[in-house]
């Protein structure tokens, strides 16, 4: 995945909106009005604060069925995307919770819609849905049925979930990219708003050779200037809200002080690199003859 293509920036920091309870949901309050108003809303909050992209999610409509959603779930995700890529041009992704990444692509591939979020993409993982299975080879096969270009961003080891068996964070990595196709994989903290260790994300990207590695939980402004060192992007939403709580809609004071936190840290890391000596030209060598 090129993300400088897709984003404009090889490091992006992807905002997600937080969808307020969808039709058939339990908290479901009887009004798409104000479903699309909060959604309308957050955009203009994510845009105006300096994201690169924003990514939508049925957040509140837990609990989740650890597969396929109802219809009208999709439908009003579908209206949601239209509505908010009329007030946005930046890049647009969807998450279907808890791993609708069939009902994701489909929506994503008719809104023209750039990349999905895929919690479980490869592998089994027990979660409070009960036993997620990765349907990778379903996913990829109906891409291509649909003609789309989609991006597949993967998590590994996703968060509010635990693997069968105990596997390798690099072989996890390695398996969702060369098994599984990911275009970009996902690493989060346990639950959300935990980040991920610094240490993790640094195996992570070692594993993924190239493959885009994004923070996928609990990036602040606070924190972001130490693990962007170990990632290429950021997808973030607690602590873009206000006060940061959960429940409370995008704050974009906050979007801008997370945006300005990254880029300077990332400013900061460039001189770093662009001040370090280069390395002396081994004896034998075209420079070392030269000089």
């Amino acid at each position: 995945m090129d993300l400088k293509q897709t984003f404009k920036t090889a490091n992006p920091v992807i905002g997600v909106i937080h969808l307020l309870p969808l039709p058939t949901s339990p908290r479901w309050g009887g009004s798409l009005k104000a479903v699309f108003d909060r959604a309308e809303q957050e955009a203009v909050a994510l845009a105006s604060g300096g994201v690169d992209g924003i990514m939508i999610e049925n957040f509140f409509d837990a609990p989740f069925p650890k597969s396929q959603v109802d219809p009208a779930v999709v439908s009003a995700m579908t209206l949601v995307v239209q509505r908010v890529m009329q007030l946005v041009t930046l890049p647009m992704g969807l998450n279907v919770l808890r791993n609708d990444a069939r009902s994701a692509m489909a929506v994503a591939s008719c809104s023209q819609a750039q990349f999905i979020r895929v919690n479980v993409l490869t592998g089994v993982m027990a979660t409070d849905q009960g036993l997620i299975e990765g349907q990778a080879h379903e996913l990829l096969r109906y891409r291509r049925e649909l003609g789309s270009d989609v991006k597949i961003l993967a998590d590994v080891l996703v968060k509010h979930a635990r693997p069968l068996g105990s596997p390798n964070l690099t072989t996890a990595v390695q398996e969702t990219i060369e098994r599984g196709l990911a275009d970009g994989v996902i690493l989060s903290g346990w639950a959300t708003g935990s980040p991920p260790s610094l240490e993790d994300l640094e195996l992570a990207s070692a594993a993924a050779a190239g493959t885009p590695v994004f923070i996928g939980s609990g990036a602040s402004w606070e924190n972001i200037p130490q693990l962007i060192q170990a990632a290429d992007g950021a997808i973030v939403s607690s602590s873009l809200k206000r006060r940061g709580q959960i429940e409370q809609p995008i704050d974009p004071i906050r979007v801008s002080q997370f945006v300005e936190a990254m880029r300077r840290s990332l400013s900061l890391k460039e001189q770093n690199l662009s001040q370090q000596p280069a390395a002396a030209a081994p004896a034998g060598s075209v420079s070392a003859q030269v000089s």
